[in-house]
């Protein structure tokens, strides 16, 4: 059987939703069904067969059901089936930071490109590598099920309005306090 975006879309229609209204795909384990011609691009743009995903609503439900492995591939699960897709970089961007306090009392989120609100803490925490092969920067905030969300070069920079140095073993680091935790960014 060949993956279809449809097909998908049709079996989470009857199956039950978990936190937040989200599918417990944590529960669900089939085997895999095979790869599927789902492409997520650096931008966040979804291809399916090498065309943009014209409905937006289908990449927002895809990406509730998507999760990386022990494997570093990405799959869309449902309760019967299971798809390996391609992400160029990271499935979601977070292209918002909204700050509220300051300090280490400073609460920091961001929201992605599937309009999800994530808070900077211990279950989400923030990470800032580069790219191999370059020093650009990669900031990168763990999601849920092993998925991550790129800042976007307005967020970083947002972000970095937030910068503040700490002592850390025997020098100074750089980063954000988000929710009582430091977050070095540099």
């Amino acid at each position: 059987m060949k993956g279809d975006p449809k097909t998908i879309e049709e079996q989470l229609s009857t199956a039950p939703s978990g936190e937040k209204g989200l599918p417990p795909i944590h529960q669900w384990h089939p085997p895999l069904s095979g790869d599927i011609d789902i492409r997520v691009a650096r931008n966040g743009l979804w291809i399916y067969q090498g065309d943009p995903m014209e409905r937006e609503a289908i990449p927002r439900l895809f990406s509730t059901i998507l999760r990386r492995e022990q494997d570093g591939d990405h799959y869309l699960v449902t309760p019967v089936e299971k798809w390996r897709i391609v992400v160029d970089d990271t499935p979601l961007l977070a292209h918002t930071v909204e700050v509220t306090g300051d300090g280490q009392d400073q609460q920091v989120f961001v929201i992605t490109n599937m309009d999800e609100r994530v808070a900077i803490d211990g279950d989400h925490p923030l990470t800032v590598d580069h790219y191999p092969d370059s020093n650009e920067p990669r900031p990168v905030i763990t999601i849920r099920h092993g998925l991550e969300a790129r800042l976007v070069t307005a967020a970083y920079y947002d972000l970095a309005n937030y910068v503040v140095e700490m002592e850390q073993g025997s020098g100074i680091a750089l980063g954000i306090w988000s929710h009582g935790q430091f977050f070095p960014m540099a």
